[in-house]
Order: C-alpha cells, then sequence, then structure tokens
C-alpha cells in the first residue's frame, strides 16, 4: 500500500517558519520525483515546489521562490519543505506528490501518489 504522509502543519505568525515533512512508503521512494502542492479555501490547487528524483533540479513557484526550499532525505522516505518569511497568503492545506520519473514536475496531473495534506496557517 501506497502512503505519503505530511506533518509539520500548525498555526505561526507572519513572518515566522514552519518545515512540513512526508514521509513515502510502499513505493521505491528514490525512483520518484516528488512535489509540494498546497490548496486554500475557494481557490484551485497550486504548484508550491518540486525536486527531482537525485534531488539535483529543484523547481518553485514564483510566489514562494527565495523563501521556500524543498530537499529529499531518501535515507528516511522523507521529502521537506522548509518555509521561511511565511504570509498570510501562504495559508492552505499542503500536500505531498510523488510521481515516477527523474525530472520535476509541476502539474498536478501528472503525480501518481498523494498525501492527504498538513493544514498551514500564518495569522498574528
Amino acid at each position: 500500500q501506497v502512503l505519503l504522509v505530511e506533518s509539520g502543519g500548525g498555526l505561526v505568525q507572519p513572518g515566522g517558519s514552519l518545515t512540513l515533512s512526508c514521509v513515502g512508503s510502499g513505493f521505491t521512494f528514490r525512483h520518484y520525483a516528488l512535489g509540494w502542492f498546497r490548496q486554500a479555501p475557494g481557490k484551485e490547487r497550486e504548484f508550491v515546489a518540486g525536486i527531482s528524483w537525485s534531488g539535483g533540479t529543484t523547481d518553485y513557484s514564483s510566489s514562494v521562490k527565495d523563501r521556500f526550499t524543498i530537499s529529499r532525505d531518501d535515507a528516511k522516505n522523507t521529502v521537506y519543505l522548509r518555509m521561511y518569511s511565511l504570509k498570510p497568503e501562504d495559508t492552505a492545506v499542503y500536500r505531498c506528490a510523488a510521481v515516477e520519473g527523474s525530472y520535476v514536475y509541476d502539474r498536478s496531473y501528472e503525480y501518481d501518489y498523494w498525501g492527504q495534506g498538513t493544514q498551514v496557517t500564518v495569522s498574528s
């Protein structure tokens, strides 16, 4: 059974930081590219960040570039999203996703597996 389980969400003040984690199981993690997406109430799902299967290539949406960092630890089957300088508009449910492939993928339909999500709320 394939599972992706996110953790690390919560309530944070504007300007604060959070690190999200996503642990994968039931598939060969190191063969998969990984991504983070988010969806705010009333809005469409949005690509946030992606990382290639090797970890050598990353990509970010323009709204989070220079504030968020995606990384992976294949020994732990875990992908991370480190978020800094958080803004109220970063408030959303964040979900990790996995796709078998060597590139970075920024379209949600390209992904095979999805986690359930973790809520991030940025508010004073």
